[in-house]
């Protein structure tokens, strides 16, 4: 008796430690990197639609402000977002492009990206980026932080 409890004993301790074997395949689906630069026509798509947010903004004219905007953004953007926005920007300085790129949102796409510096501003601590669409509307607008 005790052979046969030993036996299966043996027997099931294979079958309690056994593993499964998954195979795994990776599948790289990950998009082509898209150049670096932006055309100047693009740029300056991009600077004029900006710029009618900035002057939108300052105005309080949410009409305005909506034109521009991505659909997107539309239904999270509130009032209260746009008044933290507009406090963020300093309305009586100019702006001026410091750095045209790319913003890789955290689904993995690319986005055109301008970063804006006020004019004579040589240390570039208050950095205001600005996120768009292909087509020119404002995905984002990150502005700059002001130490108080």
């Amino acid at each position: 008796m005790k052979k046969l409890f030993l036996g299966l004993a043996i027997f099931g301790a294979q079958f309690m430690f056994a593993q499964k074997v998954v195979g795994l395949k990776v599948e790289n689906n990950q998009k082509k990197e898209q150049p670096a630069t932006i055309s100047k026509d693009k740029v300056n798509l991009y600077n004029d639609n900006f710029q009618k947010f900035i002057t939108a903004l300052q105005a309080s004219d949410y009409k305005v402000v909506n034109e521009v905007l991505s659909d997107k953004v539309k239904e999270i953007v509130t009032e209260d977002v746009l008044k933290k926005v507009k406090e963020g920007i300093d309305a009586n300085k100019k702006l001026d492009i410091l750095k045209v790129g790319y913003y890789v949102t955290m689904d993995g796409t690319s986005h055109p990206n301008i970063k804006y510096k006020y004019a004579g501003d040589s240390s570039s601590k208050e950095v205001i980026s600005a996120v768009f669409e292909e087509d020119g509307k404002l995905l984002g607008v990150l502005p700059a932080k002001k130490d108080k």
